[in-house]
């Protein structure tokens, strides 16, 4: 089984839950962006958690059946197919993603997972490293595997849709919240966020006032995860998501909750998101 790539979209990636435990070795999780919504798609298909799906930013996928297929979309909703349900789509037949109304990531499951051969023990594509199988692009043909799971007793999931305006998620002091003034923290806590156009997969980048340091120099690179917010010389935060890199030498003001990350990942520029500490 099979599903041709008709039309890919601004970017469509290979996801799963990414390369844990890799750091040492200078190699990233990765994974999805949103990870709730990627295993929720695997779950309504009877999935395992680690199967692979398609993360589609903006929408705009078309996809051809090459033969019977279950598949689920979550995430960010978009028109052209059923939200949160088990769907099949006959031999020969297409599914076409419009632009999501609010949010920015769709997860695409197929009954089955995405079967490209894994890298380092995942099938994710990081884009900061290079490391997994290409972006998806117009005429890959991308195997499905063979299902093994019990379908899910659940034939749709009653979950709420990324928030279309401010999102409010919880911080937590970072390692050097010394190394800022407490103007920069009162300013952390109070400022309404906009997420720029620079944003990615690495990370959000936000714009407001100037995160002001009270130590002079700089850090040697020290670890970093998910959920970090960074702060380099500019004063405008950073906040990491799943293809962030291992090390940085800019001092990590805060971190966002975990269970947050996920909502921040379905961002768009323009939104803004507030950190309550």
């Amino acid at each position: 089984m099979s599903l041709t790539v008709l039309v890919p979209g601004p970017l469509t990636t290979v996801q799963d839950l990414g390369r844990p435990g890799l750091a040492a070795q200078g190699i990233g999780r990765s994974g999805a962006a949103d990870r709730a919504a990627a295993a929720l798609a695997n779950r309504l298909l009877g999935n395992r958690l680690d199967d692979a799906v398609l993360e589609v930013t903006a929408g705009g996928l078309a996809v051809r059946a090459d033969a019977g297929v279950w598949v689920a979309l979550t995430g960010a909703r978009c028109p052209g197919a059923p939200y949160a349900a088990p769907t099949w789509l006959g031999p020969g037949q297409e599914l076409r993603l419009g632009a999501p109304v609010r949010g920015l990531r769709s997860y695409l499951a197929v009954r089955g997972g995405i079967a490209v051969p894994p890298v380092l023990g995942s099938r994710s594509t990081d884009l900061l490293s290079g490391l997994g199988p290409p972006v998806v692009a117009a005429g890959d043909v991308l195997p499905v595997g063979r299902a093994s799971g019990a379908w899910s007793p659940v034939d749709q999931a009653p979950v709420a849709e990324p928030v279309a305006g401010e999102l409010v998620v919880a911080v937590r002091p970072g390692p050097r919240a010394d190394w800022f003034t407490d103007d920069a923290h009162r300013a952390l806590g109070t400022t309404a966020w906009e997420v720029t156009g620079e944003s990615n997969r690495v990370g959000l980048r936000l714009a407001g006032p100037s995160l002001e340091r009270c130590r002079d120099g700089e850090l040697a690179s020290e670890g970093m995860a998910r959920g970090a917010l960074q702060v380099p010389p500019s004063g405008q935060p950073v906040l990491f998501l799943a293809d962030h890199p291992v090390t940085g030498g800019y001092p990590v003001i805060g971190y966002v909750a975990e269970a947050d990350v996920d909502g921040c990942a379905q961002l768009s520029p323009g939104q803004a998101v507030r950190f309550r500490r």
